[in-house]
């Protein structure tokens, strides 16, 4: 299902992000085979069994240049489905989303580290995924280490590192780049501890003012408040609301109420 970035045509004249009537539907083994040969027998004889998901229905909306959304909704609702659709990593099963793909940089944590690899192997091995040169991690490695606190453990292999220490290696890396002009960022400011989260909350907003256009997925309305000028809301793959951050997120917050 993961795709290489394709060209796609561009959106019209003030707008970064297109999206347009995208749904997603994902297909699955309803019960999963012991072994391939178990698999093969399974499909000779018609018994292999799939159900589908649709993780997205009918979604559409637009970013315009310069505008700082935010997207939430309970797990399971497709925001980190929608933010891989937009960023050209997953291809959408309906509709489709306008946008240079080249001026998108998605920030995620966690993804592309190897746990039999040091600290510092997997610095350059998710550099290289994000798409980082090596010159690049060469010249920004001490930094990338001295933001993630995490000097005297780079030479330990990462299986013996902490959650917390993950996580602030992989906010580290993914935020070692100048400002893209398209910032896509799925739930990176719920790093570390108290302080940690300050500072990456610190290093957000010097990228998020330094003149980007910006998608956050958060699941901390306060943060969706502060920082965006628009708020969409999508629940169980459905769109729900598009509009102001304090009204987006209020209605949000009592239907979270309700189910309490």
């Amino acid at each position: 299902m993961f795709r290489k970035r394709q060209n796609t045509p561009l959106p019209p004249p003030g707008i970064d992000v297109d999206v347009r009537h995208v749904s997603m539907t994902f297909t699955r083994t309803a019960d999963e085979a012991g072994s391939l040969k178990e698999l093969f027998i399974r499909a000779v004889k018609g018994k292999a069994r799939r159900h589908t998901f649709e993780a997205l229905h009918d979604i559409s909306f637009s970013v315009r240049k310069g505008e700082v959304i935010g997207i939430v909704g309970t797990n399971g609702s497709g925001k980190s489905t929608l933010l891989k659709i937009i960023a050209g990593a997953l291809t959408p099963t309906a509709g489709q989303v306008l946008a240079d793909r080249h001026r998108i940089q998605l920030l995620t944590l966690g993804a592309g580290f190897d746990p039999e690899l040091t600290g510092r192997e997997n610095v350059y091995l998710n550099g290289a995924l994000s798409g980082y040169s090596q010159r690049f991690i060469d010249e920004h490695y001490e930094e990338i280490v001295r933001f993630a606190e995490l000097e005297g453990f780079m030479d330990e292999k990462m299986r013996n590192y902490s959650s917390g220490m993950i996580s602030r290696l992989g906010f580290a890396v993914a935020t070692a780049r100048d400002t893209p002009e398209i910032l896509i960022l799925d739930e990176v400011l719920s790093v570390g501890d108290l302080f940690f989260r300050q500072k990456s909350e610190a290093r957000i907003r010097e990228m998020i003012h330094g003149g980007s256009t910006v998608l956050i997925v958060s699941h901390m309305p306060s943060v969706i408040r502060t920082h965006c000028t628009r708020v969409v809301w999508i629940e169980k793959g459905h769109l729900r609301a598009v509009g102001d951050p304090k009204e987006v997120c209020a209605a949000y917050e009592n239907m979270e109420k309700g189910k309490a």
